[in-house]
């Protein structure tokens, strides 16, 4: 569930009372049949979800037993409504245990899941919903954007393994990118260009059509309004597609590759141009993370020059740009 927007337009309407972002099933399975093999005999935490309507609840429930889990958690800021676009305005929440198919018809039946009060309101933050962190091996959800930081600190404070969606130019933010250079988080399996789609409100959908373009705020999907978010997921839990070399033709020439101005790389405008035989700092788009592997290939920093000011090329800066080095020359 995204409660929180993922990109300009969401983040918005994260304003308007009612107004709610949900991830859909498909594109939480989608990435997480890449992960099967971490959450076996593990306790899965959605700490942003209102279980009851959550696709993240309902994929680990029904594939409980296929991924071996150990329990499935999930809280609710605010919300004691079963309602999928929740209003937040409870002063308390519930939170939901799911331990397993106990009469063997492999459906989690309502029966099976353990409904529990919370003292407070769900907040992530909360000493109660730390509690219940604390319990957890991996946390699967979509966080509040706009806390996204906050977010990530707190698992990292408690060492907890993540699989997050969470805006594209979250890689801009310097706490999340130190992260990424200290090989403690990393994208997830999905590439960076894949659009991702949400449930919005029947009121925001119209919001939606009548002020943005179709394939920019929103897309029409079997007739129905999706909010499209520039968004993406993010991890700490290895995956295949993190050991695979990028396969790099292009040579190096000082024509096609310029240097920066205020420091000693060259720029690559885009990741598949890397060249193959270049030894020293190339500059690429944050894009290239998509592709990064750490055996290959080495994060040395981020956007600035030596005048700690923005990368600049014949006196313009290009789009935010890390810097890297190949690590095999």
């Amino acid at each position: 569930m995204a409660k929180q927007s993922s990109n300009t337009n969401l983040h918005k309407a994260k304003n308007v009372k009612n107004d709610e972002f949900y991830t859909q099933l498909s594109d939480i399975e989608n990435e997480l049949r890449h992960y099967k093999d971490h959450f076996k005999d593990k306790v899965v935490y959605c700490n942003c979800d209102d279980p009851r309507v959550s696709n993240f609840f309902h994929y680990f429930s029904y594939n409980f037993e296929h991924l071996g889990l150990k329990k499935l958690i999930a809280t609710c800021y605010k919300n004691y409504d079963v309602d999928l676009f929740s209003t937040h305005d409870s002063e308390q929440a519930v939170y939901l245990e799911y331990v397993g198919d106990k009469n063997g018809n492999s459906v989690p039946d309502a029966n099976e899941i353990g409904v529990k009060p919370l003292q407070g309101d769900g907040d992530f933050r909360s000493a109660e919903s730390i509690e219940l962190l604390k319990q957890a091996d991996i946390v699967v959800t979509n966080p509040p954007f706009s806390l996204f930081r906050e977010y990530v600190a707190q698992l990292i404070q408690y060492n907890k393994k993540f699989v997050l969606i969470g805006n594209k130019n979250i890689i801009t933010y310097k706490e999340i990118f130190k992260l990424i250079k200290e090989d403690k988080m990393w994208v997830g399996n999905t590439p960076m260009s894949t659009d991702m789609l949400f449930d919005v409100t029947e009121n925001y959908a119209k919001e939606l059509v009548e002020k943005k373009k179709e394939g920019s705020g929103y897309k029409v999907v079997d007739g129905v309004v999706k909010g499209r978010a520039q968004a993406n997921w993010f991890t700490n839990l290895d995956i295949d597609k993190r050991h695979e070399d990028l396969l790099l033709h292009k040579k190096y020439n000082s024509e096609e590759y310029p240097k920066y101005d205020n420091y000693d790389a060259i720029n690559v405008d885009k990741t598949k141009d890397i060249p193959v035989d270049y030894a020293g700092n190339i500059g690429v788009p944050i894009t290239f993370l998509d592709k990064y592997n750490p055996e290959q290939f080495e994060i040395v920093k981020f956007r600035k020059g030596d005048d700690d000011k923005d990368l600049v090329i014949n006196g313009k800066s290009p789009y935010f740009r890390i810097i890297i080095k190949n690590k095999k020359l």
